[in-house]
């Protein structure tokens, strides 16, 4: 037998357990063309909360009484396909199931050998490529900037963080512990970093780290903390938005300050987008993600939860702050 999470119940607010549901099913046997995949690592995201939305989307939501779907590794156990054999590992977009059969058409091979197989998951997959193209394309920083992310400690932010040093950028992260700040500046080399649990004022706050203003914002957060880095953004700067996960689980529609005049008086870009806009150069951004952290010049912090039953709770972990890193779960 194999175990599925289905999506059980569209959330409302914060996601529960009792919104996903574990069903139990027949081992599948592949056909000709098919593998049988048995899953290693699963990445938990916070873009999947908006899956769960019965909404338009640039990504169709999940189905309920339907598996849940995210990025895996996971080992071929038995091949029927030309291109792969029993043993190897393979990366894709696959259901939150134990033991599951596909066509490989979408499948990405991976070298174990080269990296450990959660970095694939992580700094060289869609985290790593999230952080780079964002950055790099949207930010286009220029050395002496000064680059604010918030989110700083999670998967993509550190990342965001450490290639802001690497271009020679004042890095400033944002974060929610203590903890998390002495590892933002100890381990990923920010220059200072802001708790924003002991902070009253943001505005103020990122003013004190930042007297001279913020070039380049990285933002994964929304709501306060995007108004707070725009009342320091300097002229000509750059606003990445990749995510608002302050957003995601609101049952109702936000307001704010209205930014359009500090859009204006500052001529400042400001741009959303989703990491596949950039699918076509995916392989740029591996190339140099792997040079640097061959290099050393990049490290990956994870939070590794173990167990397949265990997925549901490490997804809605991520919105209590609870990883340090890229969230990913072993499942053997």
């Amino acid at each position: 037998m194999s175990k599925t999470i289905v999506l059980k119940q569209r959330p409302k607010g914060i996601p529960k357990t009792s919104d996903f549901e574990f069903i139990e099913e027949e081992q599948p046997l592949p056909n000709d063309g098919e593998v049988l995949l048995k899953t290693k690592y699963v990445s938990v995201d916070p873009y999947l909360r908006g899956r769960m939305r019965d909404e338009k989307s640039y990504i169709e939501p999940f189905q309920l009484e339907k598996p849940v779907a995210s990025a895996i590794v996971a080992e071929v156990m038995e091949s029927k396909h030309d291109d792969f054999k029993k043993g190897d590992f393979l990366m894709g977009m696959l259901d939150w199931k134990e033991l599951q059969v596909n066509s490989g058409k979408e499948l990405r091979k991976l070298d174990p050998r080269l990296v450990p197989l959660s970095a694939y998951l992580g700094i060289l997959g869609m985290t790593g490529l999230t952080a780079y193209f964002g950055l790099n394309r949207i930010g286009a920083p220029k050395k002496g900037e000064t680059l604010l992310v918030s989110g700083a400690a999670g998967a993509v932010g550190s990342v965001v963080g450490q290639i802001g040093k690497i271009k020679g950028l004042k890095v400033i992260g944002i974060a929610g512990t203590d903890e998390k700040v002495a590892m933002l500046k100890d381990e990923f080399g920010f220059d200072s970093a802001i708790n924003y649990n002991k902070v009253t004022d943001m505005a103020s706050a990122i003013k004190e780290h930042a007297p001279e203003g913020i070039d380049v914002y990285y933002d994964n957060v929304g709501g306060n903390t995007l108004d707070a880095a725009m009342k320091n953004i300097n002229r000509f700067g750059r606003v990445i938005n990749c995510g608002a996960i302050s957003l995601y689980n609101e049952t109702e529609q936000p307001t704010g300050p209205r930014l359009e005049t500090t859009l204006i008086k500052q001529s400042v870009k400001m741009q959303g987008f989703i990491v596949s806009n950039y699918e076509e150069d995916f392989l740029e951004g591996i190339q140099q993600l792997s040079q640097w952290l061959l290099e050393g010049k990049l490290k990956q912090e994870e939070t590794v939860v173990e167990g397949f039953d265990q997925i549901p709770q490490a997804f809605i972990d991520l919105f209590n702050g609870k990883n340090k890193g890229k969230m990913l779960v072993k499942v053997y």
